[in-house]
């Protein structure tokens, strides 16, 4: 039955409409794999001397006082970008298979993801660096197997909490308060949560709990979405009290009036649009990383202008990156209709450059960090609205993968709209400003990087009309190829 699934996993793979543009990305993450791989490796060998070299103390012990933010950390990023087991559960329902073999093999998916396997570079180099500095051997074993089931239990905390925004946003949270309230000495979270850690290495027997919580969280889990999966119960569509919306003062823009009041309504009504938009408002805070000087690798020029377009650019790159496939429930119907195209990206555009003004003006709080960061970030926008917001739409054209507004990453048979492959999709609209800022900064001055980005996206701008005529080519060209993609289920 393993070889069965396999297979169909196999066929839908190559099979898909969008099988090029997902080869591509799949390359892509292999490299990103690769990457991060490496830094966990470095990490893993050369923590203990780091902190030993620091003078902080025992560096177990150091490790042991954050483990619970990494693992905070670790279930987050899991909730934003780890990909739940697709798998096309309602065809299965047909077939005399067994429910509980396709929920095992679903379940047993997530097991061997990047997420889960890839903590073994910190934790196996980390473990063996304590076996020769002269930890206790027992100790260290039990240690890193409950980190392992710690790891692993995560994985299934994410896949019930699937499509559970205001549980885990309450988490990270409580998280962020209790992070600041030690660093700031009003109250030390991992004084009660350290010694829990430790006591896995001081007493090797307790690593027996994290493996019950293992065992306990799979069994659960398995019991819960086989209770579920039945055509009128958890595979069910779910009903919702309809509301009518006007928006009437949209209607003095015409036909553009309409496709940007169908937006909106797409954005208020769908859980997978509202994400995209939550996720959008994070980005703002990225800038963090890069202007407040707290990673010394992020301190070369180049970086700001990178952290510029991130940041003003979220919603572009969260949203904008899948149009037309937000329309993909309905785009038949659209093409039937006589729609003319520059009409439809034109609502997409001003939609995209309506978010980036709005969040430029939310992150004006970068002016307390100096008025380089705030710089950065306005030249990111002028660039986001006169160049990237072009090559979103460009690229859109060829992303032919349906989206289903009704769910937000279900457990079973759906997709993520915000994963690892919109970000990889972003790449390329992200270096080419990288180099037209080098350009001005290395060859004459800062202030000519700045220029350079900023009359990029004014000249953008000013051949807006030109640029539109070629994307709607492009649109027209692809049409058919999009119609046949959408009525795909993958």
């Amino acid at each position: 039955m393993l070889k069965h699934f396999l297979t169909l996993e196999w066929k839908s793979f190559f099979r898909a409409a969008s099988f090029k543009a997902n080869l591509l990305i799949k390359i892509f993450m292999v490299f990103g794999a690769l990457y991060f791989m490496a830094v966990f490796l470095a990490l893993g060998v050369g923590a203990f001397y780091i902190i030993e070299k620091a003078g902080w103390g025992d560096p177990l012990e150091i490790v042991n006082q954050f483990m619970i933010y990494y693992l905070v950390g670790d279930l987050y990023i899991r909730y934003m970008l780890q990909k739940m087991p697709i798998t096309n559960i309602k065809p299965l329902l047909y077939l005399p298979i067994k429910k509980q073999q396709v929920v095992h093999y679903s379940l047993g998916k997530t097991l061997v993801s990047f997420f889960n396997w890839s903590h073994a570079f910190f934790f196996i180099p980390f473990s063996i660096v304590l076996l020769i500095e002269g930890y206790a051997p027992l100790g260290v074993i039990g240690w890193h197997l409950a980190m392992m089931a710690l790891i692993f239990s995560n994985n299934f905390i994410n896949v019930l909490l699937n499509n559970k925004d205001r549980l885990l946003y309450g988490l990270l949270g409580l998280a962020i308060v209790l992070g600041i309230s030690q660093y700031y000495g009003l109250f030390n979270i991992t004084d009660y949560t350290a010694p829990f850690f430790h006591m896995l290495f001081q007493q090797p027997w307790t690593a027996l709990l994290p493996a019950a919580i293992l065992v306990f969280l799979y069994i659960f889990s398995f019991r819960y979405f086989k209770k579920y999966m039945f055509l009128d119960a958890g595979l069910a569509g779910k009903k919702s009290t309809a509301k009518t919306e006007d928006y009437a003062w949209l209607n003095r823009f015409g036909n553009l009036g309409t496709f940007l009041k169908n937006d909106i309504k797409l954005i208020r009504r769908n859980k997978r649009s509202k994400t995209s938009v939550i996720m959008s408002f994070f980005f703002i805070f990225y800038g963090l990383l890069f202007f407040t000087g707290s990673i010394e690798t992020y301190d070369a020029p180049v970086w700001k202008i990178f952290a510029g377009i991130f940041v003003s650019g979220g919603f572009l790159f969260s949203f904008g990156q899948f149009v037309p496939s937000w329309d993909s429930a309905y785009y038949p119907l659209m093409m039937s209709q006589n729609i003319q195209y520059k009409e439809y990206l034109s609502s997409k555009w001003y939609l995209m450059c309506i978010a980036t003004v709005i969040t430029t003006i939310l992150a004006s709080f970068y002016l307390y960090l100096g008025r380089d960061a705030y710089l950065a970030v306005l030249v990111g926008a002028i660039y986001n609205i006169g160049v990237n917001s072009y090559l979103v739409l460009w690229g859109g054209a060829y992303i032919k993968t349906p989206i289903d507004l009704g769910s937000n990453k279900k457990a079973f048979g759906d997709k993520q709209s915000f994963n690892s492959k919109t970000l990889l999709l972003t790449l390329p609209k992200l270096i080419l400003p990288l180099g037209v800022y080098a350009l001005g900064h290395y060859l004459i001055s800062p202030a000519a990087g700045y220029v350079f980005v900023a009359l990029s996206g004014c000249i953008g701008f000013a051949f807006k009309n030109a640029v539109f005529a070629r994307i709607e080519k492009i649109y027209k060209k692809e049409k058919y190829k999009t119609l046949a993609a959408y009525k795909q289920k993958a």
